[in-house]
């Protein structure tokens, strides 16, 4: 993995979820947490941008699209189809997934040493 994208003085995360917010708050609360422990606070010099497919993967494409449009130092996604449609939907800004078992089959990234690209992320995968 490469060095962390530094974020703009006014930093603006995007952030591409199954779930809705008031569903993911421990996930959401940890992400804010390491955060506020690098000195970004939310609404101080950090905006964040939660979209959430609320269960529907179809919604995932429109979804990328808004949040590139509002131009984040970074997105974070969680699940394949959030990642696969970041990944559709920019090749320059960084990508950060989360819970994808197999981002090499998924067609996310390449190889896990180098993923190359503005990909990268957690894998859940293990291999026996």
């Amino acid at each position: 993995m490469g060095p962390a994208p530094e974020l703009a003085e006014d930093g603006r995360i995007g952030i591409l979820e199954t779930l809705p917010a008031d569903r993911n708050r421990l996930n959401l609360s940890a992400l804010l947490t390491g955060l506020r422990e690098h000195g970004y606070i939310e609404g101080q010099d950090l905006q964040i941008e939660y979209r959430s497919a609320n269960g529907q993967d179809d919604r995932f494409p429109v979804l990328a699209a808004e949040l590139v449009r509002l131009r984040p130092d970074l997105i974070v996604t969680r699940g394949t189809p959030a990642t696969k449609a970041a990944k559709e939907a920019t090749d320059t800004i960084p990508i950060v997934f989360t819970a994808i078992g197999g981002p090499i089959g998924a067609g996310v990234i390449p190889t896990l040493a180098r993923p190359g690209g503005n990909v990268t992320g957690l894998s859940a995968f293990q291999r026996n």
